[in-house]
């Protein structure tokens, strides 16, 4: 009988000749002996669950045909919180933990002492952000929109999993706000912004919606939406956050200062050291 052990140094070989790394194996079994309750480095030794073992064989199968750990699990977890995931939405990233991170230490700062902020998540996708901003700071009443109905439909199953109260709106980008004449303390986004003929991971490529990957020619075309129309659904003092390409500040920069210039503006770096978070400010 195979032990955890055993089960964890698998597949080694196909892992490489498909190159996927290891690390994704460990993540997976890790991810499945935590769901059953069994601590995966001190039973490493003893005989592995047999339910356990069928699922790990059939999800292991999955992924050597690169369908992401994460629809195969069919949740990610981000900010600490667990989201459901599946082919419908994108498979949040860590790097957007961080602009979770600046959103609520910027606007602590920014709007210190207000008691009530009012923010909309355009692009919500799985909804990470939105859920995740609104569970750590309750003063948000928050609003997403997408124009996937049924991005919007899981992430609608997300909030009431976590029980974040959240509004969603299904249409394109500032539509839904400015229809519904929301104003806004704050406006985020991680929108598409790969160019259109940026290679990408066969497991991407495959996988996970292309409508929520591409962002024009350079990637940048639904930071120039958002901007161009952020004054018609903010209020007169309000903050703007971003997720951007490692490669665009300079573009997303001249973009910002063409419609609001002069204002307080700067891309912070992510953990890797590559430009990903965009912070505006204005008065």
């Amino acid at each position: 009988m195979k032990t955890y052990n055993d089960l964890m140094h698998s597949y080694r070989q196909e892992l490489r000749d498909r190159d996927i790394p290891e690390a994704t194996l460990r993540s997976f079994l890790f991810e499945l002996t935590s769901e059953m309750g069994i601590d995966l480095y001190r039973d490493k030794d003893q005989p592995a669950n047999e339910e356990l073992v069928k699922r790990f064989e059939e999800g292991m199968q999955r992924i050597l045909k690169h369908e992401p750990m994460n629809y195969v699990l069919g949740y990610s977890w981000f900010y600490g919180y667990r989201f459901k995931v599946d082919p419908r939405v994108l498979i949040p990233r860590y790097e957007t933990e961080e602009l979770v991170a600046l959103i609520l230490k910027e606007c602590d700062e920014f709007f210190k002492g207000q008691k009530e902020l009012t923010a909309a998540d355009i692009g919500c996708g799985s909804g990470a952000i939105a859920l995740s901003v609104k569970k750590e700071d309750p003063r948000f009443q928050m609003y997403a929109t997408d124009i996937s109905a049924d991005a919007l439909a899981l992430a609608e199953e997300n909030s009431r999993a976590l029980e974040a109260d959240v509004t969603f709106f299904c249409g394109d980008m500032l539509e839904p706000i400015k229809e519904k004449g929301i104003r806004l303390d704050v406006l985020i986004s991680n929108p598409p912004y790969i160019p259109n003929k940026e290679e990408l991971e066969e497991s991407v490529r495959d996988y996970e919606p292309h409508v929520a990957l591409f962002g024009g020619e350079k990637g940048v075309d639904f930071y120039e939406i958002l901007l161009s129309g952020a004054r018609d659904v903010m209020k007169e003092r309000g903050m703007i956050f971003f997720e951007i390409g490692y490669n665009q500040k300079d573009m997303i920069l001249a973009k910002a200062e063409k419609y609001f210039p002069g204002a307080d503006m700067r891309v912070e770096k992510d953990i890797n050291g590559k430009d990903r978070m965009f912070c505006l400010k204005f008065e």
